[in-house]
C-alpha cells in the first residue's frame, strides 16, 4: 500500500540528527499518518499524550522483540520480566491463531545503556503458561499466575533457565480467563499480597486440599460469605495463607503500601459506567453480588440505590465496605503504590493504576476521611485522543524509581478476543533527560541493605528485606537508625523488620505510642501477625485519638472474642463515617449477640434518641435485631424505614417473615407495599394474611413497578385493566412487555387472540405489538395465523411477522419457513428474522436454506478508511442495538452497556464485535445452556445462582427470571454469543460504528 506524501512541514519535522530525540507531532502531523503509520513502533509515542511537561515518556521495548504483554514486573538489575499472551483465550476462541511451542516468559534488557531493551531472553515457554496473567520475581524465585495455577519456577544458578518448576497454588478457576488469578506482589511486611476476580472460585494446594479460614471453612465461592473476586496474603513460602477481602468483580492487582494498606481496582459489568478504585479493608464485604442471596445487582430490592453504579456495588446494603473512587466505564489492571522519589513530589505515595480501557494511566491521591479516604482522579497518559490501541495492562517501578508500562495494544480489551496479535510495547516513564541506569546490588553489608530496602522497586526490596532479616540482631542497630527517619514510609519499613526480631513485639508497643497515625496503623496491624495476644494492647488502641487506629483495632478482633475493645471501639463511632461503620461490623460478625445486648444496656433505654444506635442496630446481625428494626420502623415512620426495611433482608429468614406480619398488625399502613414485596410467600403454602392483604392493596398502588411486582408475586387475578392499561402505555416498553407477559401467565391466551382479531384494525394492530413481544409458542403461534391469512390487511399481517422475534417465536416461524410457508410478501422480513437470530443453530438452517446475506468477506481496510453517516448509524442502532443493549436511557439491559462504547473501543475492534460476535464474549455475558427436567431448554445469560433459585436474563430482555435449580438438570457454557451476525452491508457498518464511535462520556 502506497503511503500519501507527508506536508513539507510534517517531512521537515522527522529530519534530526542521531543525538536528538524526535520532535512529537502536532495533532495536524499525526492526522496525516495512515492507520499502518500510526500502529507502527515508530509512532508510538505520537499517540500517546504525557500530562504533565516535566515527564518524559520513551519506548524501551516493541515489537518483533515481544508481543502481547499481559503483565510485568522489573528485578533487581532493571531487567524487563514479561508474560506474554500470543495464544490468548484459545481454550474458548479456537479462531485465534496459536503457537503449538506456548507462550513465552521475557526478560528484556537494555545492555549498552541507551535506554532501549536490545536483548531478549526466553526464560521460559510452555502450553502450561498461555496467557498468564501474572508475574512477580522473588530472589531466585519467579511466580507466575495463570488459573488454574499458581506456578514458582525457581533459578537456582541465576543463569535465566529454570531449574524447577512447582505448582503452589492450584484449583482456582477461569483456565485462561482474565478474571482467574493476577500477580503476586512483596508488601513491607514481609508477606506476598494477590487476589484473583469473580472466575477464581476457590484456591487450593497444590495437592488439591482446599485452603481453609481461621474457622476451619474452605475458602471458596461457595462457602458463606466467601464469593467473587478475592484478596489474600500469605508468607513468601506460600504457607499461613489468610484470606482479607471478597465480593469484587474482576480486582485485577493489589498493591500495597508501607503501612500494610491494600489498594484495588475493580471492573464492573462492561459498559454499566461503574469500575472502581478501593480502599481495601480487611475482612471486608466489597458489594458486586447481594451477601445474603449472591443475586445480581440487577435484582430489584427495597431501599435500591439511585444511580447505577451505586447500585452495581450494593453500596445501600449493610455489610458492604463503600468504594474509594469511581471511575466510570474503563477495564482495570495493573496497579501500584509509587513510594520512589524520582518522579516529581505530586506521585509520590500516590496509587497509579492502568486502565486500558480507557487508554489512561491515572493517580489518585487520597486523604484520610474518618476511618476511611476519600479519593480524586488524574490523569498520567493519555492515549484515548490519539492512539486507542493503547492498552496499558501494567505498571511497575524500576530500582531507579522510574515507572515502566506494559502495553498489550490491541483494538480491543480482551474479553476472549484479540485484534492485533503481533505488537506490543514497554514504555518507560521518568523526568526528562533522566538516563535509564541500574548498577548492581549490594546485599553484602547491612549498610547497603538500609539503602537498598528503601528502594521503590519490590525485587530490590524483597531481596534486602530477606537479607536484613536474617542478619537479625547484627542489623539492629542500623534499622533502628532508620526508624528514626523523617520519612515516615521508610520508618515503616525499618519498623516491620524490627518486629521481625526476638524481641519484635517490643518495637509494635513503641510503634504504638508514635505521633503518627500511620505507624501506629503498622503497629496493630504488626500485632496481628506477630500474634502478640495482648489483650490490653488492643483495649489501650481501641481509645486511640485516631479513627484510622482504631478501625485497625477492630478488625484485628474479628475472630476473637473481645467485648470490652468493641465496646470501646463502639463508644467513639460518629455517624456518618461507613468506614468505621463497617469495621464495628466486621470486628462483631461472629459475637453479635453479646456485643451488641451490652451496648444497647450502656446507651439505655433511650437508644433510639441516638443516631450511632440505630446505624449500629442497622448493621448488625444479632438474634434479637430484628426486634428493633421493628421498634424503628414503627418509631421512624419516614423514608428511613426503607433502610431498616432492606437491614431485614440480612436477618433470620423465619424472623425477618414474623417481624414484616408483626409490622402490619400494628397498623403500618404505608409500608404495606414494602412488606408485601419483602415477605417470604410460597404460592403452593400461601400465607392467608399477606395473600389478603395483597388483595386488597394492589389496586391502589401508585407505583407500577411495584403494582406487576406484586401482581406476579401473589398471582392476583382481579387487576385485568390495571395490566392491559399498562401493557398498552408507550412510555415504558419494559414495563409494558412485562405486563403482557404476567397478563398471559394469569388469563392465558384466549383474551389475546380476541384482541388481535379485533374488526378495529387499529386496536388489532396494538395488540399484535403489544403482546407479541410475549416470547411463547402460544404466542407466536396466534402471530402466524394473522400473517398466514390473506384477508389480513398488509398492516396486521407486516406488524405479526416482524413479532416473530425471540428464542421461542423464531423456533415456530422456522417451522414454517423449513416448509415454505411463508407468503412470498412477508419472506424477507422471516429471512431477515432468522439470519439474525440469537439461536445459531436456527442462524445456520436459515443461511443453509437461503443462502447467507451477511458478507463473510468485508473488505475491513476499506471500512476502517471509510467515514460513515452517523445519523443513518443511528438508525441502525436503534434497529438493532437497542434491543438488547442501553444506549443512555434507551434499549434494554441485556448484554453490555454501549452508552460510553466509544471511550473503550477502537473502531476496528467495534466492526470485528459486529461481524464476529463470538470472539470477545464479555464476563457474566456468556451464553449459558440451560436444560430442565421436563425436556425444555432455554438460552440466557445468568446473572447469578443462589442456593435455591437461578437467576437469568432472557434473549431481548431486561428483567431477570427466576427459575428454581431442583427443576433444572445442567446449565452448560457455550462458545457462542447470543448476539447474532446481524446482516448488514459494508456500508451499514460503517454507519453504525461512525455512530458508536461517538458514544463517549
Amino acid at each position: 500500500m502506497n503511503k500519501p506524501l507527508l506536508s513539507l512541514a510534517f517531512a521537515s519535522a522527522l529530519i534530526f540528527s542521531c543525538e536528538s530525540e524526535k520532535p512529537k507531532l502536532s495533532d495536524e502531523q499525526y492526522a496525516e499518518l495512515t492507520d499502518e503509520q500510526k500502529r507502527s513502533a515508530e509512532f508510538a509515542l505520537d499517540g500517546i499524550e504525557v500530562m504533565d511537561d516535566r515527564l518524559e515518556l520513551t519506548l524501551f521495548a516493541s515489537e518483533p522483540m515481544m508481543t502481547n504483554p499481559t503483565n510485568m514486573d522489573i528485578d533487581d538489575r532493571g531487567r524487563i520480566w514479561v508474560t506474554e499472551a500470543y495464544n490468548y483465550r484459545t481454550n474458548l476462541n479456537p479462531k485465534n491463531p496459536t503457537k503449538a511451542e506456548g507462550d513465552r516468559i521475557l526478560i528484556l534488557e537494555d545492555t549498552d545503556g541507551d535506554g532501549k531493551a536490545d536483548k531478549s531472553t526466553v526464560f521460559y515457554q510452555g502450553t502450561d503458561i498461555n496467557a498468564a496473567l501474572g508475574i512477580a520475581v522473588f530472589g531466585n524465585k519467579i511466580f507466575v499466575s495463570v488459573s488454574p495455577n499458581v506456578f514458582v519456577f525457581t533459578d537456582e544458578n541465576g543463569d535465566d533457565v529454570p531449574d524447577n518448576k512447582e505448582i503452589l497454588f492450584t484449583g482456582v478457576g477461569g483456565e485462561q480467563h482474565d478474571h482467574g488469578m493476577h500477580a503476586f506482589t512483596f508488601a513491607a511486611d514481609g508477606k506476598l499480597y494477590f487476589n484473583y476476580g469473580n472466575a477464581g472460585e476457590g484456591l487450593h494446594k497444590a495437592e488439591g486440599t482446599p485452603l481453609l479460614d481461621p474457622m476451619g471453612r474452605p475458602i471458596t465461592s461457595e462457602t458463606a460469605p466467601y464469593q467473587e473476586g478475592m484478596v489474600f496474603r500469605c508468607d513468601p513460602d506460600g504457607s499461613n495463607v489468610e484470606i482479607l477481602g471478597w465480593n469484587f468483580r474482576n480486582n485485577y492487582e493489589v498493591a500495597v503500601d508501607s503501612y500494610g494498606r491494600m489498594w484495588q481496582s475493580d471492573n464492573d459489568d462492561d459498559g454499566n459506567r461503574s469500575t472502581r478504585i478501593n480502599y481495601v479493608m480487611d475482612y471486608g464485604n466489597y458489594g458486586f453480588k447481594d451477601e445474603m442471596t449472591k443475586s445480581d445487582w440487577r435484582t430489584r430490592r427495597i431501599n435500591m440505590e439511585d444511580s447505577v453504579w451505586q447500585q452495581h456495588w450494593h453500596l445501600n446494603d449493610p455489610g458492604v465496605v463503600p468504594n474509594l473512587v469511581q471511575n466510570y466505564a474503563g477495564s482495570p489492571t495493573g496497579i501500584i503504590v509509587y513510594e520512589g522519589k524520582l518522579l516529581p513530589a505530586e506521585y509520590q505515595n500516590q496509587v497509579i493504576h492502568a486502565d486500558a480501557g480507557p487508554n489512561v494511566i491515572r493517580m489518585y491521591p487520597v486523604e484520610t476521611s474518618g476511618a476511611g479516604f476519600t479519593g480524586k482522579v488524574e490523569a498520567i497518559l493519555d492515549g484515548n485522543k490519539r492512539d486507542n490501541w493503547f492498552r496499558p495492562s501494567d505498571v511497575t517501578v524500576a530500582p531507579d524509581g522510574s515507572i515502566f508500562i506494559s502495553d498489550w495494544y490491541d483494538p480491543g480489551v480482551g474479553g476472549h478476543a484479540v485484534g492485533d496479535l503481533d505488537r506490543g510495547r514497554v514504555y518507560r516513564l521518568a523526568p526528562k533527560n533522566s538516563k535509564y541506569r541500574v548498577s548492581a546490588p549490594d546485599y553484602s553489608s547491612v549498610e547497603s541493605l538500609i539503602e537498598l530496602v528503601q528502594n521503590p522497586n519490590r525485587a530490590i526490596h524483597f531481596k534486602a528485606f530477606m537479607a536484613l532479616k536474617e542478619k537479625g540482631a547484627e542489623a539492629k542497630e542500623a534499622l533502628e537508625k532508620l526508624y528514626a527517619s523523617e520519612d515516615s514510609r521508610m520508618k515503616a519499613r525499618a519498623f516491620w523488620l524490627l518486629t521481625k526480631l526476638p524481641n519484635g513485639n517490643e518495637y509494635i508497643q513503641k510503634a504504638a505510642e508514635d505521633d503518627d497515625e500511620n505507624i501506629r496503623v503498622a503497629a496493630v496491624r504488626a500485632s496481628r501477625i506477630n500474634g502478640m495476644n495482648d489483650p490490653n494492647f488492643l483495649l489501650t488502641m481501641a481509645a486511640d485519638p485516631s479513627a484510622q487506629v482504631r478501625r485497625e483495632v477492630a478488625v484485628a478482633i474479628r475472630y476473637q472474642d473481645a467485648p470490652a475493645v468493641w465496646q470501646k471501639l463502639a463508644e467513639s463511632y460518629k455517624s456518618g463515617d461507613r468506614w468505621y461503620l463497617e469495621a464495628l461490623g466486621i470486628a462483631a460478625e461472629y459475637h453479635w449477640d453479646s456485643y451488641l445486648n451490652a451496648y444497647l444496656e450502656k446507651v439505655g433505654s433511650g437508644w433510639m434518641e441516638s443516631t450511632e444506635a440505630k446505624d449500629l442496630v442497622w448493621r448488625s446481625r444479632a438474634a434479637q435485631t430484628p426486634e428493633l428494626l421493628e421498634q424503628l420502623i414503627l418509631a421512624e415512620n419516614t423514608p428511613n424505614d426503607n433502610r431498616y426495611y432492606r437491614a431485614l433482608d440480612f436477618q433470620n429468614a423465619d424472623m425477618k417473615n414474623q417481624t414484616l406480619k408483626n409490622l402490619l398488625a400494628k397498623g403500618q399502613n404505608e409500608d404495606q407495599v414494602i412488606i408485601l414485596r419483602q415477605a417470604s410467600f410460597d404460592s403452593k403454602k400461601p400465607d392467608a394474611q399477606l395473600l389478603n392483604l395483597a388483595k386488597a392493596e394492589a389496586g391502589d398502588i401508585a407505583n407500577d413497578r411495584d403494582f406487576l411486582d406484586i401482581v406476579r408475586k401473589y398471582y392476583l387475578k382481579d387487576q385485568k385493566d390495571r395490566l392491559l392499561a399498562i401493557a398498552y402505555q408507550e412510555d415504558d416498553s419494559r414495563l409494558a412487555g412485562t405486563a403482557a407477559n404476567i397478563f398471559t401467565s394469569l388469563y392465558g391466551y384466549g383474551e389475546v387472540e380476541k384482541a388481535m382479531k379485533d374488526s378495529d384494525q387499529t386496536k388489532a394492530t396494538a395488540a399484535i405489538r403489544k403482546f407479541g413481544v410475549v416470547d411463547s409458542k402460544e404466542i407466536a403461534t396466534l402471530l402466524s395465523k394473522i400473517w398466514g391469512d390473506p384477508t389480513a390487511s398488509a398492516e396486521m399481517r407486516t406488524a405479526a411477522m416482524e413479532e416473530m422475534k425471540g428464542y421461542n417465536s423464531e423456533a415456530v416461524l422456522w417451522e414454517f419457513a423449513e416448509k415454505d410457508q411463508i407468503p412470498a410478501e412477508l419472506l424477507p422480513t422471516a429471512q431477515k428474522i432468522l439470519m439474525s437470530s440469537w439461536n445459531s443453530n436456527l442462524r445456520k438452517l436459515a443461511t443453509d436454506k437461503y443462502g447467507s446475506s451477511m458478507s463473510t468477506n468485508y473488505d475491513i481496510p476499506k471500512m476502517l478508511a471509510a467515514t460513515g453517516n452517523i445519523e443513518k448509524g443511528k438508525t441502525l442502532a436503534s434497529t438493532y442495538c437497542v434491543a438488547c443493549h442501553k444506549i443512555g436511557t434507551e434499549g434494554i439491559d441485556f448484554g453490555p452497556g454501549l452508552s460510553e462504547i466509544g471511550d473503550k473501543l477502537s473502531k476496528e475492534a467495534m466492526i470485528n464485535a459486529i461481524i464476529n460476535p463470538s470472539e470477545g464474549m464479555g464476563f457474566g455475558y456468556e451464553t449459558q445452556l440451560v436444560k430442565f427436567k421436563d425436556g425444555k431448554e432455554i438460552r440466557c445469560i445468568v446473572n447469578s445462582k443462589t442456593e435455591n433459585d437461578l437467576i437469568v436474563k432472557l434473549v431481548g430482555s431486561g428483567e431477570q427470571t427466576i427459575y428454581k435449580l431442583a427443576d433444572i438438570v445442567s446449565i452448560t457454557q457455550l462458545d457462542e454469543s447470543l448476539m447474532p451476525k446481524f446482516p448488514l452491508s459494508e456500508e451499514e457498518l460503517v454507519d453504525l460504528v461512525s455512530y458508536l464511535e461517538g458514544l463517549r462520556k
